[in-house]
């Protein structure tokens, strides 16, 4: 598997809600930052790593929808971004691109956005998977661009009245492989040029990776110029063992220094809070400890804008949620993360 997520064939309201997303600072903060959104699903795309919540996640009803995202807009997850809309050649909502996954909620995405209006949290919405997620050549392939192209439309008609549709998330991660490859490059600006006509004020995502192998020199930032979106987070690949914590605020801090040459786009941490069961790519995700993920926090801390966890489902559970999804342990994550979290508010208050 190429990274996280994808490709596992070769080696994701109010006026403040609708406020840009990019107008970060120049200068590095050392604030230690909060987790404040988290990517966000359905159904795991990679079967095996998902074992321990996809079924709970397809019997969930819309009450317990609502919930979770009640529960999580609780715990100050409140910027969601659904990984997918289609996975598997099926689809999460009504098309004629795919048939309808059969959940025990009949419209999820219907069901998530009005439950964040409710709850104040906004979504970014992923435009995927209208392809084989494992080929690296989706990006490219006229019949995935065809399908993806539609279900923008499709998408922004059905959903784009809802105050929670804050943006949209291309779900086709790139490898900074140094740099990026001019056909990711390609389709990003194709979606979003669609995007930006249906939706002129939403904002645009994407969270590569290969963020320990990125060299951000000027030839890098003339591709952050030349890509149409409002923010990169960047993953950080701990949970994946390809970077170790202590190196990981190095690779912010260079990136950092490119974001603020090309300061519409904004640099936010993609963190990943969990383990595998055994090995990497082939067993179940499992949570992190809390002192690991505390650790990673403070690394990217001061150089980006925002913290995403990959992610809140099935890894963290409110004690008593009604909407439980994932292991034990994460009710144990949870307790432990939102005891910091707000220990550190009332810190950074005094």
């Amino acid at each position: 598997m190429m990274h996280r997520r994808t490709f596992l064939a070769s080696s994701l309201r109010t006026a403040s809600l609708l406020a840009p997303a990019v107008g970060h600072t120049l200068a590095a903060s050392s604030k230690v930052k909060p987790i404040s959104g988290s990517w966000f699903e359905f159904q795991h795309h990679a079967t095996v790593e998902g074992v321990d919540w996809n079924p709970a996640c397809a019997r969930f009803t819309g009450v317990q929808w609502e919930a979770k995202i009640e529960e999580m807009a609780e715990a100050g997850i409140k910027t969601l971004v659904l990984m997918d809309t289609a996975l598997y050649y099926r689809s999460f909502y009504k098309t004629a691109i795919f048939p309808q996954w059969q959940l025990a909620c009949p419209d999820p995405i219907e069901t998530v956005l009005s439950a964040a209006d409710r709850h104040g949290a906004r979504f970014f919405i992923g435009n995927g998977f209208f392809g084989d997620w494992t080929d690296p050549k989706i990006v490219s392939d006229p019949l995935a661009s065809k399908r993806r192209l539609q279900a923008i439309e499709e998408l922004a008609a059905l959903y784009g009245h809802h105050a929670s549709f804050y943006g949209w998330y291309w779900p086709n991660e790139a490898f900074i492989d140094t740099y990026y490859s001019d056909e990711f490059i390609g389709y990003v600006n194709t979606c979003s040029a669609l995007a930006r006509k249906l939706m002129p004020r939403a904002r645009i995502l994407i969270a590569p990776y290969g963020t320990r192998v990125a060299r951000p020199d000027d030839r890098y930032v003339k591709q952050l110029e030349s890509m149409d979106v409002d923010i990169v987070a960047y993953q950080d690949e701990v949970g994946v063992r390809k970077s170790r914590v202590d190196e990981t605020s190095a690779f912010y801090e260079g990136l950092r220094r490119a974001h603020d040459k090309v300061s519409r786009v904004a640099i936010w941490a993609d963190m990943e809070i969990f383990e595998f069961e055994g090995e990497v790519y082939k067993s179940a995700l499992v949570p992190a400890s809390f002192q690991r993920v505390l650790r990673q926090i403070e690394a990217v801390s001061p150089w980006v804008d925002q913290i995403l966890a990959y992610q809140y489902l099935g890894l963290m559970n409110k004690p008593g949620s009604q909407a439980f999804a994932g292991r034990p342990e994460s009710i144990e994550l949870y307790t432990e993360y939102q005891h910091w979290r707000k220990g550190a508010a009332i810190a950074q208050r005094r």
